[in-house]
């Protein structure tokens, strides 16, 4: 589908787009980035008229929260932060920006679960401790044609194949607080949006961040939430056709970025 045949859809039509990290945020619901289970008992609290809200394990040492910016719509921040004890400070801490695709956000939060859980069944204290090596984290992006660069300040840094996504690690302290990792999509200038992990976060869930980023399944959108600064550079479909994989390298002869194929 060419960008400009959006321009003859109504604004809700639903269409396929990927690759995820350009199809803008979607519908920005807690409930449903967050997902944590109701048998799990993490109590959830949102103030009236869709204001800030927040969710926090049983035990208290875990905080996801969303802070809308009221006067800046599609403004805020999406946070999560971990405690060694419910009343101590905070031991690592990840940051979007509301911006961000939902379905980014639902996958690091689903990975965030599943290290809770072992943390609680195992008492290795696996939300601190995490055994995960950075690699995992950034294989996912190699095997899908990123780019990769080595920078002299403690850096490496991943572009995708459109160079409109990007991922950095710091490898090395070089004596800065600085985050372990941080991802971001847009031209320069002109971001979508960007992530934060602290030092210290679990290098599992930048694993499920980067997965999610490459992932070949298609989110759904309003013709009217696709950023325009973004079309061009999308492959989309309307939500009844078939959409391909996004390519790791360059498409192939005769098929052209806004098309579906």
């Amino acid at each position: 589908m060419s960008p400009d045949l959006l321009k003859n859809l109504a604004p809700d039509q639903k269409v396929k787009a990927l690759p995820r990290h350009l199809a803008g945020p979607g519908p920005v619901d807690p409930r449903r980035v967050w997902g944590f289970p109701a048998d799990q008992s993490w109590p959830f609290h949102r103030e009236e008229g869709g204001g800030p809200a927040a969710a926090m394990s049983p035990c208290l040492r875990l905080w996801t929260t969303f802070e809308p910016q009221p006067d800046v719509p599609g403004s805020g921040t999406w946070t999560i932060e971990a405690k060694r004890a419910p009343s101590g400070p905070g031991a690592w801490r990840i940051t979007f920006d509301a911006t961000t695709p939902v379905e980014l956000l639902n996958d690091v939060h689903t990975e965030l679960l599943d290290l809770y859980l072992e943390d609680r069944d195992s008492g290795k204290g696996v939300l601190f401790e995490d055994a995960t090596a950075p690699y995992e984290a950034y294989k996912t992006l190699l095997a899908r044609g990123w780019s990769h660069s080595v920078e002299t300040n403690g850096t490496q840094n991943f572009r995708s194949p459109d160079g409109l996504g990007a991922v950095q690690h710091r490898y090395a302290d070089m004596g800065t607080h600085k985050p372990t990792w941080t991802a971001w999509a847009g031209a320069p200038g002109d971001r979508l949006w960007s992530a934060s992990f602290s030092t210290g976060t679990p290098a599992s869930l930048a694993a499920a961040l980067t997965a999610s980023l490459v992932s070949t399944e298609p989110v759904q959108r309003a013709v009217k939430d696709v950023p325009l600064q973004s079309r061009q550079h999308l492959y989309l479909a309307t939500a009844t056709q078939p959409t391909a994989p996004t390519p790791a390298v360059p498409p192939p002869v005769g098929a052209t970025r806004g098309q579906a194929r």
